[in-house]
């Protein structure tokens, strides 16, 4: 049995680690192909809000679902649709250029099938990994992760670039299929159906809310964190942009910018777990939002031929980010009661989702308009002021000391 779950999260990983990978590369693909076709930051915009709609508007109730579905099942049913949509745009691109609105289509199905995946795969692991192996497999999934966001634009400018878009669509189909296969060879056993009242989507929210409001500084930093994601969402379709557009440079340079803001996050979350209760939860946060926002102001304002300084900023971009993610999920844990968290964490994901798509909508036309370097600079000041506000509001008021109990 010891070795059992270890064999079996090793044939299950090595075919994720295909279908992410494979995805990686397809995303950063497409989204620089539409940067280098068009120039245009509204498609572009289209692009991110097709990407990113299904799985905010679904997110709140696929929780409810997957507990009623087999979840091998669903993983390798997402995994297919995926394949299947990849399938389809590849062979439009290998005929010839597909219009806007089939990729944007095609980005909406992949979006809305990645929304049940990824929980299923997460809801999957303890059905199959002992209760005290299940932070060392996080980890595995993380690095996993992590991995594939840093190699994916990589290797998908590589093939990109050698052959063309509709390639790197087929390898992820192929990638699919290996998961699925890899899948087919494990046995997940269902956990026993509970007789319960089907809940009510109304009442949960109703109570989530009510629970949310409990709790002053978490309301307050939620709002800011909602703010936060109006002015900076859009930039991770714009980095792109930006490398064409302001730098002049090609796919390799822009698959660089992605894997360095990668890297980045991987030491700021390794720094935040060594350097995790020096200070408070907040100070971290509002540090995060500071230096966030200082690096898009001087990414708003550095000359054209400073693309070494663009790829230093974006790596002290990515450093902060796990500042501000950490301990806000840190904060929640700590204000609520394990049995309502559940409610909570489900309505703060939400909030932080559907503000994005405000920033991407804001975007597209102002881009377009004054150029891809203002989006930065004045994303940058809103970022730095919310930190400020932060820093000032739970400093002079200890509301967060007040309010968790420390």
């Amino acid at each position: 049995m010891h070795m059992q779950w270890k064999r079996t999260f090793a044939l299950i990983f090595s075919g994720q680690i295909f279908s992410i990978l494979t995805s990686a590369m397809v995303q950063f693909s497409v989204i620089w192909h539409l940067t280098e076709a068009t120039g245009s930051a509204s498609v572009l915009m289209i692009a991110g809000l097709a990407g990113f709609l299904p799985q905010a508007v679904l997110g709140p109730f696929i929780g409810v679902w997957l507990d009623r579905w087999n979840r091998k099942l669903t993983m390798m049913i997402a995994d297919t649709v995926i394949a299947v949509s990849s399938l389809v745009l590849g062979l439009f691109y290998l005929w010839g250029e597909p219009s806007l609105w089939v990729v944007y289509a095609v980005l909406l199905i992949r979006s809305a099938a990645s929304a049940f995946h990824a929980p299923s795969f997460q809801a999957a692991i303890p059905l199959i990994a002992p209760e005290e192996q299940l932070t060392r497999v996080a980890g595995w999934h993380q690095l996993v992760f992590s991995a594939s966001g840093i190699l994916g634009p990589a290797l998908g400018i590589a093939v990109y670039s050698a052959t063309s878009l509709g390639t790197v669509l087929l390898l992820d189909v192929l990638g699919a299929l290996i998961a699925n296969v890899m899948l087919l060879m494990v046995r997940i056993d269902q956990p026993k159906p509970e007789v319960v009242e089907t809940p009510s989507f109304g009442k949960e929210f109703v109570l989530g809310w009510k629970t949310f409001l409990s709790a002053k500084p978490i309301v307050i930093i939620t709002i800011a964190m909602a703010v936060f994601s109006v002015a900076f969402m859009p930039l991770s379709m714009l980095f792109p942009l930006m490398t064409l557009s302001h730098f002049g440079r090609g796919g390799y340079s822009a698959s660089l910018i992605e894997a360095v803001f990668g890297a980045g996050m991987i030491l700021g979350g390794g720094l935040l777990s060594v350097l995790a209760s020096k200070w408070r939860d907040s100070t971290y946060m509002s540090i995060s939002l500071f230096v966030i926002g200082v690096t898009c102001v001087l990414c708003g304002l550095i000359g054209s031929s400073a693309f070494a300084a663009f790829v230093g900023l974006s790596f002290f971009m990515g450093a902060a980010a796990p500042l501000f993610n950490g301990p806000y999920m840190a904060m929640i844990q700590k204000s609520y009661d394990p049995e309502k968290l559940g409610r909570v964490l489900s309505f703060v994901t939400s909030i932080g989702l559907l503000s994005s798509p405000i920033g991407l909508a804001l975007a597209g036309p102002v881009v377009d308009r004054f150029g891809v370097q203002i989006w930065f600079f004045w994303a940058g000041i809103i970022v730095v002021l919310i930190g400020v506000f932060l820093f000032l509001k739970f400093n002079k008021s200890g509301q967060e000391q007040q309010s968790l109990g420390q």
